[in-house]
C-alpha cells in the first residue's frame, strides 16, 4: 500500500452518550486492533440513510475486524433530543454502536463540513481517509481488505466480537410507522416501516385485520405471508382498487392487491439511481431514489422521490415511469418543474388543481399546479425553521413529513419534528396549529369530521376531532446551528478535493460521468461542480455549473453572512488493464456552508469528496 500521512484519528466525545453498547462508554483506545469506520450523520438526511444501507453488507461480512461508529451530528433541533436519536437508531436498523453528539464536538474535532462523511481509522489508530457523501462502499471495501492484510502482517489486527449490543424488542403493534391510508372498508392500512411490513387495521385503528409481508427486510413478489420489504412508506389507492405501494429502501414500487394480499412490484429495479441512469421509460427497468410518498393525480401516480430530490410519475397505462420536476439539486427554487429544486420531498396530497408536497429538508409547504409549475407556500430553504403560527411568508415548520387535503380547501401538514399538526389556508394565507403533542407525526388520513395521525414515534395511529378554530402556539424560530466558516469578503478559492480511491482512476475521457452505476457505459465529463448561495447577492462571481472542481468565487463585501451551496461529482473507474470494459462508480456530494465575511477570514475553502493521504 502506498505510504499515508500519519494523523492521529481524535478521540470520540459527545454529551448525549453512547446507543447500541448496553450502557458502556466506548473510546479509540479500546477499539484498538480493529478496523474503525466513523459515520458522520444525522437522522433526517436521505443521503445519509442511503449511506447506512450502502454499510450493512460490509459490516456483516467484516465483523470480526470492522467495528462502525456512528456519530449522530443534528441539523434540527429536535435532532439533538437524544431519545429522537434512540428512536431513529431503533427505526433504520442501526446495527453498529452510535455515539450522541448534539453538540458537533466530534463533528468538529474532525473538521467535518457535510452530511454524510465517513472516515476510516487504521488498527493503531490514525486516519487513513475521509469520503464525503453517498457511494463510497466499494472504495472502502477495498481499503478494509488492504488493511486487513497489511496489519495482519504485522501482527496489528485484532479479530473478535464488535461492541454492538442490540436493543431489547418492543412488543407494539406498530413500531415506527411511516403513512397510512383509508380504504374502502373503511379499515387502515398502514406501512409498518421497521418492521417491513403492511399492517391492515380495523376501523378502532388498533385492531390487526391481517399483516402483509413476512416482517424480514428483501424484495420479493408473492403471497401476504412470503413477499417482502425494506421499510416502506407511502400508499395509494388506485383506480382497480389495488394500493400502490412506496417501497422506499428497495427503491422500488409495489402492489398490493387487497382481495388476495398479493405483492408484485410495479417499478424499479432494487437498485439505487445515480447520476447518469435513465430518467424515463420503462417502469421495470428503470432504476428509483427512496420513494417517501405516493399520490393519485391525473391518471398518474406521482412520486416523491426523496433520495434525489424530485418528482416522478409512474403512468399504469403504458407502465413507464418518468421525471415531471426537479433537476436533482437540492434547494428550494419554485418555476417550471424541469428548473424546480426540491429537498427531500416526502409527503403527497392531491386536489383536483394542485398536487401538495411536503418538502422536508427545507422545512417548507409547496404545491404543483395543472401546468407542472412549482409554488412555494410555506417555508425559505435549507437552514430555517421553526414552530411559528400567522402569515404564510412568515410561519416556520420543522422537517415535515406528510400534507393531507381537507374539505375546505385548506390542508393539515404533519409537521413531524415540531411534534403538531398544522393547517395553511389558501384562502387566508394563514398558517395555524391544529394541534401539539404528538410524536413525530408523519402523515394523517381524514376520516368523516375526525383526522386520524400516524404517530410515527408513539407507534399507533391517533384520531383528533378537526377543530373549528386552530390553537395558537408561541413562535419559535430557528437556524441550523453549525459553525460558520470566516472568509475573506472579495476573492475566495473554492477546492473540491478528490482522489481516486485505490485500485480505481479517475476517468479523464470527456465521457465519463454519466457511467452513474458500476458497469455502465460512460458518457458526459468525469467531474461537474454546481455553486449557488443564500442570499444569492452573497456571490458576484463564481455561481453556476462547470465541470472543473477548482474555482474562484467572488463574495460581496456588503453581505455580511450567508451560505455557499455546493455541489460536486466525480467519475472514476476500475483500474484493470486487463478488463476492457472496468466498473465505473460516481461520488457525489452537497455542502451547505454557512460562512461569515471577516476581513481576517481565509481566502480559501477545501472541501474532500474523496481523498487518501490524510
Amino acid at each position: 500500500m502506498a505510504k499515508r500521512a500519519r494523523v492521529r484519528a481524535p478521540e470520540l466525545t459527545g454529551k448525549g452518550g453512547w446507543i447500541n453498547t448496553g450502557g458502556k462508554e466506548l473510546s479509540l483506545g479500546r477499539l484498538r486492533g480493529r478496523i474503525v469506520i466513523v459515520d458522520f450523520w444525522t437522522f433526517c438526511c436521505v443521503n445519509c440513510l442511503h449511506v447506512l444501507d450502502e454499510l450493512r453488507e460490509l459490516e456483516e461480512k467484516h465483523r470480526d475486524t470492522v467495528v462502525i461508529i456512528g456519530v449522530h451530528s443534528p441539523k434540527f433541533v429536535h435532532e439533538a433530543e437524544h431519545q429522537a436519536v434512540v428512536d431513529a437508531v431503533e427505526r433504520y436498523g442501526v446495527e453498529h454502536p452510535v455515539l450522541d453528539d448534539p453538540e458537533l464536538a466530534t463533528w468538529k474535532q474532525y473538521a467535518v463540513r457535510a452530511w454524510p462523511t465517513l472516515v476510516v481509522i487504521d488498527p493503531e489508530g490514525y486516519v487513513v481517509t475521509q469520503h464525503a457523501g453517498e457511494g463510497h462502499a466499494h472504495a472502502i471495501e477495498r481499503l478494509v481488505e488492504e488493511l486487513e492484510a497489511e496489519h495482519a502482517a504485522k501482527g496489528t489486527l485484532r479479530r473478535g466480537d464488535g461492541p454492538y449490543v442490540p436493543p431489547e424488542p418492543e412488543p407494539t403493534v406498530l413500531r415506527f410507522p411511516g403513512k397510512a391510508l383509508l380504504l374502502p372498508s373503511g379499515n387502515f392500512l398502514v406501512s409498518d416501516t421497521t418492521r417491513h411490513q403492511l399492517v391492515e387495521l380495523a376501523e378502532d385503528g388498533e385492531s390487526v385485520v391481517r399483516r402483509i409481508g413476512s416482517g424480514a427486510r428483501g424484495f420479493a413478489d408473492g403471497p401476504a405471508q412470503t413477499a417482502t420489504f425494506n421499510e416502506p412508506q407511502g400508499l395509494a389507492l388506485l383506480d382497480d382498487g389495488s394500493v400502490v405501494v412506496a417501497d422506499t429502501v428497495n427503491h422500488a414500487l409495489r402492489r398490493l392487491d387487497l382481495t388476495s394480499g398479493e405483492v408484485t412490484t410495479l417499478a424499479g429495479t432494487g437498485r439505487q439511481w445515480w447520476q447518469g441512469s435513465p430518467t424515463a421509460g420503462p417502469a421495470r427497468e428503470v432504476d428509483l431514489s427512496s420513494p417517501w410518498d405516493v399520490a393519485w393525480w391525473n391518471d398518474k401516480v406521482w412520486i416523491a422521490m426523496a433520495g434525489v430530490h424530485q418528482l416522478w410519475a409512474y403512468d399504469p397505462a403504458d407502465g413507464t415511469v418518468a421525471v415531471t420536476a426537479g433537476t436533482t439539486n437540492e434547494g428550494l427554487v419554485d418555476g417550471p418543474g424541469p428548473e424546480a429544486w426540491f429537498a427531500q420531498p416526502s409527503g403527497l396530497a392531491a386536489t383536483p388543481e394542485r398536487l401538495w408536497l411536503a418538502d422536508s429538508e427545507t422545512s417548507a409547504l409547496r404545491w404543483v399546479d395543472l401546468d407542472g409549475v412549482v409554488h412555494t407556500a410555506v417555508g425559505t430553504g435549507l437552514f430555517d425553521f421553526g414552530h411559528r403560527d400567522g402569515a404564510a411568508a412568515q410561519a416556520l415548520l420543522q422537517h415535515p413529513l406528510g400534507v393531507t387535503a381537507l374539505p375546505d380547501g385548506s390542508v393539515a401538514v404533519s409537521d413531524t419534528y415540531n411534534h403538531a399538526l398544522r393547517r395553511y389556508d389558501p384562502a387566508t394565507g394563514e398558517v395555524t396549529t391544529l394541534a401539539t403533542d404528538l410524536r413525530e407525526p408523519s402523515d394523517a388520513v381524514l376520516v368523516g369530521d375526525d383526522i386520524v395521525v400516524v404517530e410515527s414515534a408513539r407507534h399507533r395511529l391517533t384520531r383528533l376531532r378537526l377543530p373549528e378554530e386552530a390553537v395558537r402556539v408561541e413562535s419559535v424560530a430557528h437556524r441550523t446551528q453549525r459553525a460558520a466558516t470566516e472568509v475573506a469578503p472579495g476573492k475566495l478559492q473554492l477546492d473540491v478535493i478528490f482522489q481516486a480511491p485505490p485500485g480505481q482512476k479517475l476517468d479523464t475521457l470527456p465521457q465519463a460521468l454519466d457511467s452513474a452505476r458500476a458497469g455502465g457505459t460512460p458518457i458526459g465529463p468525469s467531474t461537474r461542480l454546481l455553486v449557488s448561495s443564500t442570499p444569492p447577492e452573497l456571490l458576484l462571481d463564481g455561481e453556476g455549473a462547470g465541470t472543473d472542481l477548482s474555482r474562484t468565487l467572488e463574495l460581496n463585501p456588503a453581505v455580511p453572512e450567508g451560505v455557499l451551496h455546493v455541489s460536486a461529482m466525480a467519475a472514476s473507474c476500475d483500474d484493470d488493464p486487463s478488463n476492457e470494459y472496468p466498473a465505473c462508480h460516481v461520488h457525489q456530494q452537497d455542502w451547505g456552508v454557512p460562512v461569515r465575511l471577516v476581513e481576517a477570514g481565509t481566502d480559501r475553502l477545501p472541501l474532500v469528496l474523496a481523498g487518501m493521504d490524510v
